[in-house]
């Protein structure tokens, strides 16, 4: 007897409907096929011992299982669940076969029925809905993320005998995403009000959040560039809808959704060493996983020490960087991976690092200066709409007793300029800030007053400024004039967001 039961396979940060053809004739031996692998191919043994654990046979006849298309590689344990279901309608120990039809179904099988969690619930669910199934099925912890979406009723179960409950028409309550306390802010937590001094840093950080730009912290060490920056997402606004299900989509397929979590609601801060590979930054892998920079969709990517990165790893950033998206090739097909991420760097000036400082003496030779700094190449730094020097405090600094802004206080103002952005870009699909916009839309919403054009224009000649720089700074004194809640861009914007383009002056050491 042939039957047929459906599941889904995770390709990148999209799902693909699965046939599991399952046959049952007479011979011997049993065969999966259909570029399965070797998890998948030892799924005999769970469900061998699953079915008789439960009171039912494993035919000891000649058993094929085609995972169609068989052009597509299929990885990982969740296919437990269809392919056991489909030796169970094969030799016709279902009462009711006809209804698996209807279902997708995912799970891993324990050795007694029990029924693991999988990766992807979201997607599955996504790709169910849009293939016009009736309902999905999977393990119960996986439920509330797969109803988020809102789209196909989804069964939370937790044996293979409650599959075959669903299936004989003994249908238990759909499962319903679990509504996300707000996230409360722990008292302890570092505030803007801790940091002493730095206050061209803090502004910088301010309108970094406000238009989504990324930033560059050049300093060297005990100035708090990595205090700073690990400070940023405590004034970034929260998550929106479309938004919180791209990253919730991301965190499942890679594997770091908690259990019976159906929707991330804060900002991804990733901070990944600077001994990480190129692999594990932009993803990859057999099967492909995201990588960092996706795992920092919607989110801040610091990377601390960044000429400490291999050279391979941070170049590959730039697609990313202007996309908002990365594509991993591989001999198997082409997978694009969203990675709209806010990238957040420090670094020293050297590899002593006390090039520059007032009081300490650099012991580096220039040559290896200038080789340091190289590590971070000019394309990577023309991407970067702020870089800033950090500058050592003064001891008095640290002594006072004044307290400055507080972080709350810098979010409101933050919220108040993304607020303005979200009006202007409601219709524009892919922008969600102003680090986002395109030549064209540059050109649209960053209007320059005369005077504002004419320093500028000067500007850009002295500095030598490259075309994607100049718009860089456009973009920037945009986010400023937001923060202002003002209709144009005017003299002083344009002069503040230069002054965020401290490596591009001639005297900057490379």
């Amino acid at each position: 007897m042939l039957v047929k039961t459906y599941g889904s396979a995770i390709y990148g940060m999209e799902a693909r409907g699965i046939t599991m053809e399952v046959s049952v004739t007479a011979g011997l031996h049993y065969f999966i096929v259909g570029l399965a692998d070797g998890a998948v191919k030892e799924s005999l043994r769970r469900i061998e011992s699953a079915l008789k654990t439960n009171g039912w046979n494993m035919p000891r006849t000649k058993l094929v299982i085609n995972m169609a298309p068989a052009d597509l590689r299929k990885s990982g344990t969740a296919f437990d669940l269809p392919i056991a279901v489909g030796v169970l309608g094969a030799s016709e120990q279902l009462a009711h076969p006809e209804t698996m039809q209807d279902f997708v179904m995912m799970g891993e099988l324990s050795l007694d029925g029990a029924l693991r969690p999988i990766r992807g619930a979201l997607i599955i669910a996504e790709q169910a809905a849009r293939d016009g199934f009736k309902g999905l099925i999977v393990p119960v912890e996986n439920a509330p993320e797969a109803a988020e979406l809102g789209a196909i009723p989804v069964y939370g179960v937790k044996h293979i005998n409650e599959v075959i409950s669903i299936l004989d028409g003994i249908f238990p309550p759909p499962a319903e995403p679990r509504v996300a306390a707000p996230v409360a802010r722990d008292e302890d937590e570092l505030d803007f009000a801790e940091v002493k001094g730095q206050a061209h840093i803090k502004r910088a950080l301010e309108i970094a959040a406000a238009g989504g730009h990324n930033i560059l912290l050049v300093g060297p060490p005990g100035t708090g560039k990595t205090m700073l920056a690990r400070l940023l997402p405590g004034i970034l606004p929260p998550l929106t809808r479309e938004e919180a299900l791209e990253v919730t989509k991301i965190q499942s397929v890679a594997g770091k959704l908690g259990l019976n979590v159906s929707l991330v609601t804060q900002r991804p801060f990733r901070a990944p060493h600077h001994s990480t590979s190129p692999i594990a930054l932009v993803g990859g892998g057999n099967p492909p996983l995201p990588g960092e920079i996706t795992l920092a969709h919607h989110g801040v990517l610091f990377l601390d020490e960044l000429p400490e990165f291999p050279r391979q790893a941070i170049e590959f950033l730039r697609q990313p960087m202007e996309e908002g998206r990365i594509t991993v090739s591989r001999v198997t097909g082409v997978l694009d991976f969203p990675a709209r991420f806010m990238l957040v760097s420090a670094m020293n000036p050297c590899p002593c690092g006390y090039h520059n400082h007032p009081d300490k003496v650099c012991t580096c030779p220039a040559t290896l200066i200038r080789r340091y700094l190289a590590q971070v190449s000019g394309p990577l730094l023309d991407r970067i709409d702020l870089h800033l020097e950090a500058i050592p405090q003064e001891t008095r600094y640290l002594l006072e007793g004044t307290v400055a802004e507080s972080s709350g206080c810098i979010r409101e103002r933050v919220f108040r300029a993304r607020n303005i952005q979200n009006q202007r870009f409601a219709r524009i699909r892919g922008i969600y800030a102003n680090a986002h916009m395109d030549a064209a839309r540059v050109r649209r919403y960053c209007a320059l007053s005369l005077d504002a054009k004419k320093l500028l224009g000067q500007a850009a000649e002295r500095l030598h400024l490259s075309a994607r720089a100049f718009h860089k700074v456009c973009k920037v004194a945009r986010t400023i004039a937001d923060l202002e809640e003002a209709a144009g861009i005017q003299t002083e914007h344009i002069a503040e967001a230069l002054q965020y383009r401290g490596l591009d002056r001639e005297d900057w050491a490379r």
